[in-house]
């Protein structure tokens, strides 16, 4: 909000009304005062060919820097604002749209129409003042920026109707689960095959020993008894074990299958979408100084920079 102090230096300057980043909208017109307050409400800018054209611009958010006036609205919005008559005074409902065309809503709390207040005067200095009662104007407090509620939540659904005070950003997610499907089967086979198997076996086996004895008393009797010379054989049966193989079948293990679960991880991947948000306005970023809560009081009158745009005394509506 810009004071009255700050009005009188802007009034000995050739300022211009910037917009956002300093770009430049046009050079400063006219002053108009709120008629109760009697502070600077609005203020015109010359946007037009060689500044034929007068736009007005509301100085609820609006800074001084030297002798500009900061203002966070782009030169096509300006120049696009509803066109008023730019003379000594804004009637209510003139004020009424330009608010709603600059983001204020503008509730109706019900009462009697908007009318005309009594006609405001202007001073010699070009700051002008109006007198009268506002008939069925909402109190200040009822037009504020669109969509900024008391908890500073600033803006308005531009595509549509407005349905809320913030916009929503979405975005898919990977729902990533699992499910059972037949990999495969498997089977039990039996079949033979044949190995060779080396064992030791112990075996035995009888050998001849001989053995002598002399002729004793004993065995003199069995040692005369055959002739005196003769041949003769005496035979020996001898023994010897050998291996014997025999092969039998006999139950060594029982096999049978089951399943188990082994779990490991894989990788899965996946395009998803997902919004995103960006700010774009004209001219760059803005940066909004506070917020707006001005009802729809009267302005008249006007203070005129060095930017060929004078206040005209005369009478008019005041809001």
């Amino acid at each position: 909000m810009i004071s009255n102090q700050q009005v009188e230096g802007l009034m000995a300057g050739s300022g211009n009304v910037l917009g956002p980043n300093g770009d430049k909208i046009g050079a400063v017109g006219t002053f108009y005062l709120d008629d109760q307050t009697n502070e600077p409400a609005w203020v015109t800018v010359n946007t037009g060919l060689l500044g034929t054209n007068e736009s007005f611009v509301p100085l609820s958010e609006a800074t001084v820097e030297g002798v500009d006036v900061m203002v966070p609205y782009s030169k096509d919005e300006v120049k696009n604002s509803p066109q008023v008559e730019s003379d000594g005074s804004i009637t209510p409902e003139e004020e009424v749209t330009l608010y709603r065309y600059y983001g204020f809503t503008y509730d109706d709390d019900g009462g009697d129409d908007v009318t005309t207040m009594d006609s405001g005067t202007m001073t010699d200095s070009g700051v002008g003042t109006g007198t009268g009662n506002r008939s069925g104007l909402v109190d200040d407090s009822d037009i504020t920026r669109s969509g900024r509620s008391s908890g500073g939540t600033v803006g308005h659904d531009a595509s549509g109707p407005t349905t809320d005070d913030a916009m929503t950003r979405s975005e898919e997610r990977l729902d990533v689960g699992t499910r059972s499907r037949e990999a495969g089967k498997a089977r039990l086979r039996k079949y033979i095959v044949t190995e060779t198997v080396t064992t030791e076996v112990p075996v035995s086996h009888e050998e001849v020993r001989i053995e002598t004895e002399p002729i004793t008393d004993a065995n003199a009797d069995s040692a005369m008894a055959g002739a005196d010379l003769s041949e003769e054989e005496h035979e020996v049966t001898l023994h010897a074990e050998e291996p014997v193989v025999s092969k039998k079948t006999v139950p060594v293990e029982r096999v049978r299958m089951d399943t188990e679960t082994v779990t490991g991880t894989e990788s899965v991947s996946e395009e998803v979408r997902k919004e995103q948000i960006e700010t774009e306005t004209d001219g760059g970023i803005r940066r909004s100084s506070g917020t707006d809560s001005r009802g729809g009081s009267g302005h008249s009158g006007g203070t005129s920079g060095d930017s060929g745009s004078s206040g005209s005394s005369g009478s008019g509506s005041g809001r």
